[in-house]
């Protein structure tokens, strides 16, 4: 049977933890589950018996870190084909009567992608691709991509997963205490995305236990129109004689698991410390539970790497200003590749409250794909806002919905049999809300009616590729009224009935309605106000204009979507001051082309502060130089770099600013620092030290994200970090500390079987540099288990980390 037919009206049972499994089984520290396949199958086969025997409906193969990073081809394939085999060999072997499922196993390759790291985005898909093309030639009945904490890696890992086979993908997603992946992700972020891309399963595992994962599951559960699939460990880990144990026992996982799977829950199974023993519980307290119907939720969403922005309660602003049309200097950015203008552009718009951005570089003389691509990822790179993708080059299109991090708006499609054809397919293998223009063959209507045909016309078009109306929104064409009296209100009335009959929501380019008027603003701005009051969902508009601005928060105080005028009162005062009076450079009113200029930041940081905090590295640079013509290097440090790099790393501590900010302010700090490196050389001096930092994966580990993070914010703190690399011995990590006299070493590991490999590695740090202070971090690490392997320090986050190193050394 197919597993998607049998989860239709079944609960689905996965198996439980395998590394502490074979911890007990035998496995050494820095030993390679993976390489067990070969060499211990007979105890493989018995794990996997195990929960097949507990009531395991799937069991995944003991392929979690099997990737082509980590292994040659060719034992990458012998791993993978001998994984496989014992799996099914365990299902034969089973008395288990329940229907068997076969699941190949992957889990995240350990390397953070550009911008954030260093591994590029088709790279990580190639890797994750091999794995499973191997494991579709065994036979395997679903991928599981599971543990996965970033975004960017799970879209690589789906993707390879789709283009190499036409097998059932589930994924789950490992989530932090605050709810949200290392990368900042929310769960309604993560189904936007995966359902865009056609998974079959939603979940998440690891981490965390069962209890602390209820806000997570909870988001899943009221956004997913897919089965929800949850894996938690059986709580928190600690040490015991040498041994990994956890502190949630069968009888309380299972009963917080049934009360899941009352909730909605469809997929139940467990991570890390679970064992058959947890698994059988579970399925004994659920067996009688009639499994909750998986139903659409039908709700309209884009999404960025960090949240989604829901169409069709309040209305939602996308900035129009990353477009060249009618913007002369745009237009010389875009010749001149002046990337820092584009994101001063797109900050700008993000400051004064857009909620999505338009995106659009097509002139005639670019290489249109390459720079819309490129424009995209670094906006991604430094601005959590999701994106409109807006371009008619289909090549260009593809390009940059492959490497958009998220769920994105697509602009767009129409009636043109040529145009759904090409753009219908990008829209069902990448995902995304694509803007459906009311225009044919026979151009533009006159008439609302034509136009509503035309809308009828593609909602049928998209039906047939499996496109939802939930994910088309309806442009009907705003036209200047100078030149037809009668254009705006067929406008309106196609937009009113798109939205009240048809059931789709709507979008309109604003500003074209006052196209040759004088006092543009005043037209565009009522237009505006008559859009929303006709059912508009989102206005593609200019949000450094006051007018445009005050109708909006206004509309929404009046209409009751903003409860207690909260909105109104935070946002007024900064539109409070007419625009339309406001006189340019050419001394003609601002708001006679409606292109009015935003305010300037009032925040209280210096340029150089700003351009740190927002990540515009190039900027940093260069004021960085100006300023060391007549400021002394230490004191730019001091009073601008370092105030700069605390304030982002208090809003990461804060949670109001996440990973990806904090890794681009870092490394826009390094562009300034590079800088006064240059000065101090000429000068013939030398800057000052704050001390030695050894850092390192410990053995058996090769997921080094947490590691460079943490390195890369201790450079910029002035440390001198000696970075030993993954899967590092204990005697290597002693000998470099010992040999640089360090006083400080942080230690990293991700997954439980190689946490003893961690505390073999302090053990001989006490014996042999026991003047040094050590930190740990890892996504399975607790404070409470790094005092029981003896660390100094546990840095629940890479601020955390550089804080202890920096009040160390100042002690």
């Amino acid at each position: 049977m197919d597993i998607r037919e049998y989860i239709k009206d079944r609960i689905l049972y996965l198996d439980g933890g395998m590394g502490t499994m074979l911890q007990e089984r035998g496995l050494q520290p820095g030993e390679l589950p993976e390489r067990w396949n070969v060499l211990h199958p007979d105890i493989i086969i018995d794990v996997h018996k195990a929960y097949y025997d507990a009531g395991s409906n799937v069991v995944s193969t003991n392929t979690f870190g099997a990737n082509s990073l980590k292994f040659s081809d060719e034992e990458l394939e012998s791993y993978i084909r001998a994984a496989v085999e014992n799996v099914r060999k365990a299902a034969s072997l089973s008395e288990g009567t329940q229907e068997k499922f076969v699941a190949l196993d992957i889990g995240p390759i350990g390397k953070l992608l550009k911008p954030y790291g260093d591994y590029d985005f088709e790279d990580a898909v190639s890797v994750y691709a091999k794995t499973v093309r191997i494991g579709a030639s065994c036979g395997v009945d679903l991928i599981f991509i599971e543990t996965m904490n970033d975004s960017y890696d799970t879209k690589a890992a789906v993707l390879a997963a789709k283009e190499n086979s036409d097998l059932p993908v589930f994924v789950s997603n490992a989530y932090s205490e605050d709810g949200k992946l290392m990368t900042g992700a929310t769960p309604s972020a993560m189904v936007a995305m995966l359902e865009g891309l056609g998974v079959d399963a939603v979940g998440a595992n690891c981490s965390l236990g069962p209890a602390q994962l209820k806000g997570v599951v909870d988001g899943y559960l009221e956004n997913a129109s897919v089965p929800v699939l949850l894996k938690p460990n059986a709580g928190l880990p600690r040490t015991e004689n040498g041994k990994t144990v956890f502190d949630v026992f069968p009888e309380e996982f299972s009963d917080l698991m049934a009360e899941y799977v009352k909730d909605g829950v469809r997929i139940a199974g467990g991570c890390c410390g679970t064992t058959p023993e947890y698994i059988a519980a579970t399925v004994s307290k659920t067996r009688t539970v009639t499994p909750v119907p998986v139903v659409p939720k039908n709700k309209t969403v884009i999404s960025s790497y960090t949240h989604t922005v829901e169409f069709g309660k309040s209305p939602i602003l996308i900035g129009e200003r990353i477009n060249p049309t009618g913007k002369k200097k745009f237009k010389e950015a875009l010749r001149e590749h002046d990337i820092e203008h584009i994101l001063s552009v797109g900050i700008a718009q993000q400051d004064r409250g857009a909620h999505v951005l338009d995106v659009n570089v097509g002139i005639p003389e670019i290489d249109e794909p390459a720079l819309l691509t490129e424009v995209v990822y670094e906006l991604q790179a430094i601005i959590d806002l999701p994106l409109q993708i807006d371009t008619t080059d289909v090549v260009a299109m593809e390009r940059a919905l492959r490497r958009y991090n998220g769920k994105a708006m697509i602009n767009s499609v129409n009636g043109k049999e040529d145009v759904m054809n090409e753009i219908f397919p990008l829209v069902k293998k990448y995902g995304g809300l694509v803007v459906c223009l009311t225009l044919d063959e026979e151009g533009i209507p006159d008439t609302a009616e034509r136009r509503i045909e035309i809308a009828r016309k593609i909602i049928a078009r998209a039906e047939e590729y499996g496109i939802a109306r939930k994910d088309l929104i309806f442009d009907t064409l705003a036209m200047t009224v100078s030149a037809d009296d009668k254009a705006a209100l067929a406008t309106l009335d196609a937009l009113d009935y798109i939205r009240h009959e048809l059931g789709c929501n709507t979008s309109l380019g604003v500003s074209n309605v006052s196209f040759g008027l004088p006092q543009r603003e005043i037209i565009t701005s009522s237009f505006f106000l008559m859009a929303m009051t006709r059912g508009l969902s989102a206005a593609i508009m200019n949000p450094n204009s006051n007018e445009m601005m005050k109708v909006y928060y206004s509309f929404k105080t009046l209409m009751g979507i903003d409860e207690s005028c909260g909105d109104y009162i935070a946002n007024i005062d900064k539109f409070a001051v007419s625009t339309l009076t406001a006189p340019s450079a050419s001394g003609t009113a601002s708001g006679a082309s409606g292109a009015s200029a935003a305010p300037a930041a009032d925040d209280g940081l210096s340029e150089l502060q700003r351009a740190i905090v927002k990540g515009m590295k190039e900027q940093a640079a260069k004021i960085t130089a100006e300023l060391l013509k007549d400021t002394d290097p230490l004191e730019i440090v001091s009073e601008q770099i370092i105030p700069a790099l605390d304030i982002v790393g208090k809003g990461f501590e804060a949670k109001t600013m996440y990973l990806p900010q904090l890794l681009m302010s870092a490394e826009a700090s390094q562009f300034a620092f590079e800088q006064i490196k240059k000065k101090v050389a000429e000068s013939g001096t030398s800057g000052q030290s704050k001390g030695k930092f050894v850092i390192a994966t410990v053995k058996g580990d090769i997921h080094d994200i947490g590691k460079n993070i943490v390195k890369l914010i201790l450079e910029n703190y002035g440390f001198d970090v000696i970075d030993l690399g993954r899967d590092v011995p204990p005697e290597t990590v002693v000998d470099a500390v010992v040999a640089h006299h360090a006083p400080l070493c942080g230690l990293s590991a991700l997954m439980t079987t190689t946490v003893p490999a961690m505390e073999e590695t302090i053990k001989l740090l006490r014996k042999e540099a026991p003047w040094c202070k050590v930190c740990v971090g890892g996504a399975v690490l607790t404070q409470e288990y790094a005092d029981m392997i003896g660390a100094d320090f546990y840095g629940k986050d890479a601020m955390a980390t550089v804080r202890y190193a920096v009040s160390a050394v100042d002690n």
